[in-house]
C-alpha cells in the first residue's frame, strides 16, 4: 500500500475555489483503480493550507491516475489556485497500532 500526501497552499481568497473543485471531484478520485482511501485535511492554525492523504494499491496505480482524464481535469484547475508549491511524498507504512 502506498501512502500519498500533498500539501497545498492557497491564495487565501481561492480556499473556497478550491474546496468546490474538491467536492465536485472526490468521488471521481476515490473511485480510480487502486484508490482505496482519500481525505481532505485543512490546517487547523492556517485555513488556506489542505493537505490531501490518499492510499493507493501501488506507485503504478497512484501513476495511472496522473494520467487519467480526472487528473488532467482537477490538477490545472487546482494548481492556478497555488500560494506556494505543493509539497508530495509517498509513504510506505512500517507499523499499525490499534
Amino acid at each position: 500500500m502506498l501512502i500519498r500526501i500533498v500539501k497545498m497552499t492557497f491564495q487565501a481568497d481561492k480556499t473556497d475555489d478550491f474546496i468546490k473543485i474538491f467536492e465536485e471531484n472526490k468521488e471521481a478520485i476515490r473511485n480510480q483503480a487502486g484508490c482505496h482511501h482519500l481525505e481532505l485535511w485543512q490546517d487547523k492554525n492556517h485555513p488556506n493550507i489542505f493537505s490531501t492523504y490518499s492510499l493507493w494499491e501501488s506507485e503504478e496505480y497512484l501513476n495511472k491516475y496522473r494520467k487519467s482524464e480526472t487528473f488532467g481535469k482537477v490538477w490545472p484547475a487546482t494548481k492556478v489556485l497555488f500560494s506556494e508549491k505543493p509539497i508530495a511524498s509517498s509513504h510506505l507504512q512500517r507499523y499499525e497500532l490499534k
